[in-house]
């Protein structure tokens, strides 16, 4: 694609950047090479991570940084997060790019492209909080920020246009990054499991309070399963350290299923391929998982409080909170959610797919189509959004 005219000074273009997590560092560097190919001498500067450096841009602030989680973690950190949004913005401010495009982590992001926008620089938000699901008035509010909102789901921007925000649909780089058609043989001999070998994975989330909520019930939910499914392997990805420590401390408690259980060091995308069936937590899990054509069983539950408050004001606008079903319209695959999710109905819904293989076969073009649909060159797609927006601002 031949570059838009940009008229630019001297210094060249300058495009500033914010990821605030690993998923966020990874989009980030693939928009900065895709920009790179359009304009060989942009300057690329902000807080990212070690993908972004390799991209070549200059980070100011390491991604890890704004890597908080919980309500008691971000508490504690408020002063210096709030510390450094202010630095950070008067740095880009000074800095005089000629777009911002802010990564995913909206309560740090937009605040700085609101700032950022009210002094008359083009800001850019890559990757909408999930508008389709919850509060979609916020779309009107993200608009403010933004000059323009990246979606990586087709539905998305028909809701931004709503409320009068330039939204575009640049793709998944999950999709991108995933074949249409998984290797299973090699994933298992990766992992060194028997190709004929019944397995099951399991994904209680990469949180430690998702872990503790979940975890005990998937792995009572696997014991019953283990009563029906002769040989039955058990793969458990750690995200990290911490995680894996309290997944050990769990499955202390469960020492008849242990035998069958392996731990691994991440590699959770290796152990969704080379699995008959998936148990997971509602989140981007569930979305690999599609791309993985594995047949999926969603289990997910929130603090009782939260889940009053969000069905007593209706704050959940979808039919569905899993992503393979969000974006298909209908239930795909099942949901237990809150008092539906017991090890009971778990295992007897993981049993289904196990025992009903004409089931799985149905599922899995199904799948391939929504992973045709999400997969369109996403880091390319939002250069060409960013390209765009330059040129139509350009003096």
């Amino acid at each position: 694609m031949p570059n838009s005219p940009i008229p630019t000074t001297e210094r060249g273009l300058r495009i500033a950047l914010c990821a605030g997590e690993s998923s966020g560092d990874q989009l980030g560097a693939g928009l900065i090479e895709a920009l790179h190919r359009r304009f060989p001498d942009a300057s690329f500067a902000g807080i990212g991570g070690e993908a972004m450096r390799a991209a070549g841009m200059e980070t100011w602030h390491d991604a890890q940084e704004l890597a908080v989680m919980g309500l008691s973690e971000v508490l504690s950190h408020l002063p210096r997060l709030l510390r450094l949004r202010r630095e950070f913005r008067e740095r880009v401010l000074a800095w005089k790019p000629d777009v911002f495009v802010g990564i995913d982590a909206p309560d740090f992001n937009l605040g700085v492209e609101r700032w950022l926008k009210a002094r008359e620089l083009r800001t850019v938000h890559y990757v909408s909080p999930s508008v389709w699901a919850w509060r979609e008035g916020r779309a009107a509010k993200i608009g403010r920020s933004a000059d323009r909102v990246l979606c990586l789901f087709p539905m998305e921007p028909d809701i931004y246009a709503r409320h009068r925000v330039d939204a575009r649909f640049v793709g998944h780089p999950l999709a991108d990054a995933m074949p249409l058609d998984p290797d299973r043989g090699q994933a298992r001999a990766a992992l060194g499991i028997a190709f004929h070998d019944p397995v099951l994975a399991l994904l209680p989330g990469s949180r430690l309070g998702e872990i503790a909520r979940m975890l005990p019930d998937f792995l009572r939910a696997a014991s019953r399963v283990a009563e029906r499914v002769t040989g039955l392997q058990v793969l458990v990805p750690a995200a990290n350290a911490a995680c894996a420590e309290a997944i050990r401390a769990e499955l202390a408690r469960h020492p008849a299923l242990a035998r069958r259980v392996r731990l691994l060091d991440a590699h959770a995308r290796e152990a969704m391929i080379a699995s008959d069936v998936v148990l997971l937590a509602s989140g981007t899990a569930a979305l690999e998982a599609m791309l993985a054509k594995r047949p999926i069983v969603v289990g997910h539950r929130i603090a009782p409080t939260t889940y009053r408050i969000v069905r007593a004001f209706g704050l959940l606008k979808t039919r569905y909170v899993s992503l393979p079903n969000v974006l298909a319209g209908e239930a795909l695959v099942p949901e237990l959610l809150q008092d539906d999710c017991t090890p009971d109905r778990l295992a007897a819904a993981v049993l289904h797919w196990f025992e009903q293989p004409e089931a799985v076969a149905a599922l899995r073009p199904r799948f391939r189509a929504i992973h045709e649909a999400l997969r369109r060159n996403a880091s390319e797609r939002a250069a060409e959004a960013v390209t765009e927006l330059l040129a139509a601002n350009a003096p």
